[in-house]
C-alpha cells in the first residue's frame, strides 16, 4: 500500500537523523521522533484520506528540519554521514553517472580484494546527430550498503595493486581514469606485497600515468585515499572528509590513551574540528579543485539529481585537464569555464592526447602538487640572501648542464671511440704477440715473476672500528646495560662506555642495534668538515592553528636546535658528493608536515641540477604529522612527483630505514626508492601493532615489522651493519644508478 511505503520511507529518514546525531540532545531530531512514534500509533484508526493528510503533514515536517539540521551540521557529523549506510557507493555512480560499464578485476566476494571495484565504462555524449562513446577506467574503494565482505572500503594492498594493474591498462589504451575515494584508510598489513610498499608503487606510477586522471573524494582517510588520488582535478563532495588521520586516531594520540581505552565523543569531536577535514577546509586551503554540493544532510542512492551534477563535473573536469593541455583550446576551453556547473554541457572534446600533450600534461600535474601547502610553513629569509641562493643554485645548473650534458657527451663518444679502437687493436696484434711469445721460448728468455700479483696484501692499522669522530653522551654513564635479546640469545650485560664507545651502539655478542642520536651518522659517516646545510631557513609551524602545538613545536627546536624534522644538506663520502634530507626522529618522532616536504622536494631538486646521487636517511619518523591535517598528508603526493621526476633524469635514489619507520613517508616519497636498505634492528611498516589490532582484531608476532621481515617480504633491498654503513654507501655510490650522474 501507499500508506505503508510512505511510513516506511519516513522510518528510514529517522533512523539516518538518529545515526547523524547520535548520542546529542537534539531537539529536532526529539520532535521527529515524536511525531513520528505518534502517528504510527493511531495511522490503523484513520480514514484512507485523513492518514494521507498526516503522512504529508510529517513528510513536510521531514523536510523542513531536515533543512535546519543541514546548518547545524558539524566536522563530525559529516564523518558520520559518509561513513553511514545509506551512502552513495561506487555502484551507484557507475549506474547513475556512466551510460554503460563493465566490471572487471573480479566481482562482489570473488574479487582478489572486494574493497577495490574496477570498471571500463564509457559516457556518450551527442553533439548535433553525432553520438560519441568517450570511454574511461573507474577506480574506487566499494563500501556498499552495510556489505561486510567489503571491508568497509579498507583496501588490502593487493586490492591497491589491482587498481595500478588498471591504471596502466588504461594508460596503454589512452583513455582517462576516474577515480572515487570512499574509504577511512587501507588496510593495515605487511603481508606482501605491504601496504605501505603499494601505496608507494601507486603514488609513483601515479605520478607519471600520461592520461587525464579525475579523483571525487568522498571519504579520504590518508594514505589509503592518497593510493588512488594523485590526480590533475580533485573533485570533493561537500559532506565529505579528507584527513590525515580519522578523528577517532587523532583522539587516542591526543589523549595519549593506553590500549584498550577509548576516547570521549567531546574529545573526537574537538579533533575533527581541529583537523580542518571538511570540503570547505580543503578547498580553501586548496587541496580540492572542486567541491559538489550534495542534497540535505548527503547524498543517497535516490537522489538522482545529483548523480546528473556530480556527471557533469566529471566530464568537464576531464574536458579541462586534456583542453589545457592541447593546442587547439581557446574557444571550447572559455566555454567551459563559462558554463562550469550549468545544465549545458555541449562542448565536445576528444580525450586521447598525443606525445607532446602527454608531457604538458605531466608537467601541469607536478607544477599543481608543487604550489601546494606553500602557506602551511615558515621562512625568514632576506630578499639578498635568497637572491643569492637562486643566483648559485641557477650557476649549479648550468655548470652541471655544461659539465655533464654538453661535453660530458662528447667526452663519452671520444671514450668510445678509443675503447673500440683499443678493442680492434688488441685482435689485430694478437697474432704477432703469439709469435714474440714463441720466439722468447726459443731463445730461452722467460719473463719476470709476476710476484705482485700473488702477494698477501698489507693489513690497513686504520681500517679498524675503534676511534669513532664522534661518541654518543650515552657512553658518559658507568653502568652495565642489558641487550634486550639477553633472555633469548645468552648475551652478557656490557659497560655504556665500551658499548656507546668502541661499539657504536651494536651489542658484541648478538648484533643488536642500540637507538643512536643522529649526530653520530653526521661525524661517523660523512667525510670530516664536508656538511653544507641548505634550507635551514624553512620551519615548521601549527597552520591549522591545533590546540596545544604550538608549545610542543617551540620545545622540539629547542631541544633540537633545527627548525624541523628535516635536515638536507650535501656531504661527501670518500670524495664523492651527495645531497642528504635526514629525518630526525629528536625533532617529533622525525613526523613529516609541509615544512618538511618542501625541505625534501627542494634538495632533491638541487640534487636533479646539480646531478648528484641523493640519499634519504630516516634516523626515525612516526609519519605524517597529525596536527597538520592535509597539510601534511599532501607531502606524500608532492615528494613522490619530486622523487620520480629526479629518478627519471638518471638520478641515483638510496634510502637508509633505521629505528623506526612508519606510515605516511614510507608509504610515498620513501617507499619509491628501488634502493631501499635498512640499519640492523630498525623496525619499516604501515601501522604500529596497536594500530594493526585496532583496525584489524589482528594479533601480530613482535618481530612483525622489524628488518629481516622486511628484507624477507621484499619491501627492503639489504641490511646493513651500523658500523659499515659508510663503507656500504660508498659501494652503493660506486655501483648503483645511471650514468648521469656527477660521480660517475
Amino acid at each position: 500500500m501507499d500508506r505503508d511505503r510512505r511510513i516506511q520511507e519516513l522510518s528510514i529518514r529517522l533512523r539516518y537523523l538518529q545515526d547523524i546525531f547520535l548520542g546529542e540532545h537534539n531537539p529536532d531530531v526529539e520532535l521527529l521522533t515524536t511525531r513520528f512514534e505518534e502517528l504510527c500509533a493511531r495511522v490503523s484508526d484513520l480514514s484512507a484520506d485523513e492518514a494521507a493528510r498526516q503522512i504529508k503533514t510529517l513528510e513536510e515536517l521531514f523536510g523542513f528540519l531536515e533543512r535546519k539540521l543541514e546548518r547545524q551540521l558539524s566536522p563530525m557529523h559529516k564523518v558520520r554521514i559518509v561513513r553511514h549506510p545509506q551512502r552513495i557507493c561506487l555502484k551507484d555512480i557507475l549506474e547513475n553517472v556512466y551510460d554503460n560499464y563493465t566490471e572487471i578485476g573480479g566481482q562482489d566476494e570473488y574479487s582478489i580484494d572486494p574493497s577495490m571495484l574496477i570498471a571500463r565504462a564509457y559516457i556518450t555524449r551527442k553533439r548535433g546527430k553525432k553520438t560519441y562513446h568517450q570511454p574511461v577506467m573507474v577506480i574506487g574503494q566499494e563500501k556498499g550498503h552495510g556489505q561486510e565482505f567489503r571491508n568497509g572500503g579498507s583496501v588490502k594492498p593487493w586490492g591497491n595493486a589491482k587498481a595500478l594493474h588498471y591504471m596502466k591498462v588504461a594508460e596503454t589504451e589512452g583513455i582517462p581514469i576516474h577515480t572515487y575515494i570512499f574509504t577511512p584508510g587501507s588496510y593495515p598489513i605487511e603481508d606482501y606485497p605491504g601496504a605501505a610498499q603499494q601505496i608507494a608503487r601507486n603514488l609513483y606510477e601515479m605520478a607519471g600515468l600520461k592520461v587525464p586522471i579525475v579523483a571525487v573524494i568522498s571519504e579520504g582517510g590518508s594514505g589509503g585515499a592518497e593510493a588512488i588520488g594523485l590526480a590533475d582535478t580533485r573533485i570533493m563532495m561537500s559532506h565529505g572528509y579528507y584527513s590525515v588521520i580519522s578523528p577517532e586516531g587523532a583522539a587516542a594520540i591526543e589523549g595519549r590513551l593506553k590500549e584498550g581505552e577509548r576516547a570521549t565523543p567531546e574529545l573526537i569531536a574537538r579533533c575533527a574540528e581541529a583537523l580542518k577535514i571538511t570540503a570547505d577546509d580543503n578547498r580553501a586551503m586548496g587541496y580540492v579543485d572542486w567541491v559538489i554540493h550534495e542534497p540535505e544532510l548527503g547524498a543517497r542512492p535516490e537522489h538522482y539529481a545529483f548523480f546528473r551534477k556530480l556527471r557533469k563535473a566529471v566530464i568537464a573536469s576531464t574536458d579541462e585537464i586534456v583542453l589545457e593541455v592541447s593546442n587547439l583550446r581557446l574557444f571550447r576551453s572559455w566555454a567551459l569555464k563559462r558554463h562550469r556547473g550549468s545544465d549545458v554541457l555541449d562542448v565536445y572534446v576528444r580525450w586521447s592526447l598525443d606525445a607532446a600533450a602527454q608531457q604538458r600534461l605531466l608537467w601541469r600535474r607536478y607544477k599543481k602538487y608543487r604550489r601546494m601547502a606553500q602557506q602551511a610553513y615558515l621562512e625568514e629569509r632576506y630578499f639578498f640572501k635568497k637572491a643569492v641562493t637562486q643566483v648559485a643554485d641557477a650557476l649549479a645548473g648550468v655548470y652541471s648542464y655544461l659539465r655533464y650534458e654538453l661535453l660530458g657527451r662528447h667526452q663519452k663518444k671520444v671514450t668510445e671511440l678509443a675503447e673500440d679502437v683499443h678493442a680492434e687493436m688488441q685482435v689485430v696484434m694478437s697474432r704477432p704477440a703469439r709469435w714474440w711469445k714463441r720466439l722468447k721460448e726459443t731463445l730461452g728468455l722467460k719473463p719476470e715473476a709476476a710476484a705482485g700479483l700473488v702477494a698477501l696484501s698489507a693489513w690497513d692499522e686504520g681500517r679498524g672500528q675503534d676511534g669513532w669522530r664522534y661518541v654518543s653522551p650515552q657512553a658518559k654513564h658507568d653502568r652495565a646495560i642489558p641487550c634486550p635479546r639477553a633472555r633469548t640469545n645468552g648475551c652478557l650485560d656490557q659497560w655504556a662506555p665500551d658499548l656507546f664507545g668502541d661499539f657504536a651502539g651494536v651489542c658484541r655478542f648478538c648484533g643488536h642495534h642500540f637507538p643512536m642520536e643522529y649526530q653520530w651518522y653526521l661525524h661517523n659517516v660523512f667525510d670530516p668538515g664536508s656538511i653544507t646545510e641548505f634550507f635551514a631557513d624553512v620551519e615548521s609551524t601549527n597552520p591549522l592553528k591545533f590546540p596545544g602545538f604550538d608549545e610542543r613545536l617551540a620545545e622540539a627546536k629547542k631541544k633540537t636546535g633545527h627548525k624541523s624534522a628535516c635536515m638536507t644538506f650535501e656531504a661527501r663520502i670518500e670524495g664523492i658528493p651527495l645531497m642528504v634530507a635526514m629525518l630526525m626522529a629528536a625533532f617529533r618522532g622525525g613526523s613529516v608536515g609541509a615544512a618538511e616536504g618542501e625541505k625534501f622536494i627542494r634538495a632533491i631538486e638541487r640534487a636533479r641540477r646539480k646531478q648528484l646521487p641523493f640519499l634519504a636517511y630516516v634516523h626515525g619518523t612516526a609519519g605524517i604529522r597529525i596536527q597538520e591535517g592535509v597539510n601534511g598528508v599532501i607531502q606524500m603526493p608532492r615528494c613522490t612527483l619530486a622523487v620520480r621526476r629526479y629518478i627519471e633524469a638518471g638520478g641515483l635514489y638510496l634510502v637508509l630505514y633505521d629505528t623506526n619507520s612508519y606510515a605516511g613517508p614510507v608509504a610515498s616519497f620513501l617507499g619509491c626508492s628501488p634502493y631501499q636498505f635498512a640499519v640492523r634492528s630498525a623496525n619499516i611498516g604501515f601501522a604500529g601493532r596497536s594500530v594493526i589490532k585496532e583496525t584489524t582484531g589482528m594479533d601480530i608476532p613482535p618481530d612483525y615489522h622489524n628488518a629481516y621481515q622486511a628484507l624477507a617480504r621484499g619491501h627492503i633491498q639489504g641490511i646493513w651493519d651500523r658500523r659499515e654503513i659508510r663503507a656500504n654507501l660508498l659501494q652503493s655510490l660506486k655501483t648503483m644508478g645511471g650514468p648521469k650522474l656527477a660521480s660517475r
